[in-house]
């Protein structure tokens, strides 16, 4: 418990929010790696799966994919970026490797909230008249929002946890104080940092739960459908003579 105080007491410490590798500028550094490397996975990642979940072609080739990417191991493919890059371009190769870790979750977000829509539904919208893009942005996607925000959700604590490692790599962000702390058996900073880096995951993951709630469709409330169709069917009084 000792050294969980001291931890907290490096966390406090007014003199680690100060200069140029405070603990202010490396919570805003970790969130610039995150941000950008989910804005660049999602838009690769959700067209192509707007476009499986749409028209139901290639959902193999993408599940195969998305699977083969989530093995990555995810330490050894920065390493491998950065080696190949070379070290002048360290921030590419690690971001191509965030981007690359992330597409995965988005991308099964995408197509897996197309598909999940009751076919019925969609072809209802056939049936008045209107067109393909039409169907896709004015019925599968508002509908496909809730799971797609899911697999932002995931990609987002993905890449956050990933963005750890960019202190090996002298990137900055929350996992330099690990790093620098594990030379100079500087416990309290080491744990200190782990603890910001689980408070930062903690607090995303809890946005964009609040965020999932917020998209999903006022019409989809399922208890209230499943209460309604379980009631009885109302008694008809027939008339005596």
């Amino acid at each position: 418990m000792n050294l969980f105080g001291e931890a907290f007491g490096w966390i406090l410490d007014p003199a680690n929010w100060q200069g140029s590798s405070s603990i202010g500028g490396a919570i805003l550094l970790h969130l610039y790696y995150t941000f950008v490397s989910v804005l660049v996975a999602s838009a690769i990642a959700i067209p192509v799966g707007y476009l499986i979940g749409h028209t139901g072609r290639g959902r193999e080739v993408a599940v195969a994919i998305s699977g083969a990417a989530r093995a990555l191991p995810s330490f050894g493919l920065i390493l491998l970026l950065v080696l190949v890059l070379g070290v002048t371009r360290t921030a590419v190769g690690a971001f191509i490797a965030f981007v690359i870790l992330g597409i995965p979750s988005i991308l099964a977000g995408a197509y897996s909230g197309l598909q999940a829509i009751d076919r019925r539904t969609v072809d209802a919208a056939r049936a008045v008249g209107m067109s393909e893009w039409q169907i896709l942005t004015k019925v599968e996607i508002p509908l496909g929002l809730p799971l797609l925000v899911g697999g932002l959700r995931s990609a987002v604590l993905q890449i956050v946890a990933t963005v750890a490692l960019a202190g090996y790599v002298n990137l900055g962000g929350l996992g330099f104080f690990i790093v620098q702390g594990i030379p100079l058996r500087d416990y309290s900073q080491i744990l200190g940092g782990a603890i910001l880096i689980i408070v930062l995951a903690f607090l995303l993951d809890a946005v964009f739960g609040l965020l999932a709630n917020a998209v999903r469709p006022k019409g989809l409330d399922t208890r209230k459908t499943r209460s309604r169709a379980s009631r009885p069917a109302a008694a008809v009084d027939t008339p005596t003579t």
